[in-house]
């Protein structure tokens, strides 16, 4: 069974802003693959489906992102899912808008959200997929809880696909076949 996380804030306020790209992959996972996100329970909402053959399970933590962590902890400790089959996606600011890394484990990077879960499942080894969305020139909070220009939520929305489909990837053939065919993809 995998567990594949998107981290994000609830509530319209948040809705496309760079800190919810996280979300917005979830929500195509879930509509590319048709497992409706419809339950509420572990301090999220989530659905329970298959890909590529395999038992997933899609999560939205309602945490709001500095405490994801908890959320994904209760998911994890009720299904007994192993740590290297969740799944994390998020937004990261150390990447240009537009490309994407994906990752085997490693520190938070200032991330919140990631500190929150490194906390709480007691580990920096999961495999996580980070959306670029590019550097604050100056105050990083409204930055991230900004949206996107019409231009950089293109080249986002394009990097969100590739990261669905890095998601089946790694079910199917590995977090290692994933780095070797989607990391350091950039939209042109």
């Amino acid at each position: 069974m995998f567990l594949i996380v998107g981290l994000g804030n609830p509530g319209k306020q948040y809705e496309n802003t760079r800190h919810n790209v996280g979300f917005d992959v979830i929500d195509i996972v879930s509509k590319e693959y048709n497992i409706p996100i419809n339950r509420e329970k572990f301090k999220g909402i989530y659905g329970e489906g298959s890909i590529a053959g395999e038992k997933v399970i899609l999560l939205k933590p309602k945490t709001f992102m500095n405490l994801s962590g908890e959320s994904i902890r209760e998911v994890v400790n009720f299904y007994k899912i192993d740590i290297q089959n969740i799944i994390v996606i998020y937004d990261d600011i150390s990447l240009e808008t537009g490309r994407l890394r994906i990752r085997i484990q490693g520190s938070s990077g200032g991330h919140n959200g990631i500190k929150s879960i490194i906390s709480n499942l007691d580990t920096d080894k999961f495999p996580r997929i980070k959306v670029g969305v590019g550097n604050p020139e100056f105050d990083l909070i409204p930055f991230v809880l900004g949206r996107f220009s019409k231009e950089d939520r293109k080249s986002v929305e394009e990097v969100m696909k590739v990261a669905v489909l890095s998601v089946e990837v790694i079910i199917k053939s590995g977090i290692e076949e994933a780095m070797n065919k989607f990391n350091g993809f950039r939209v042109k």
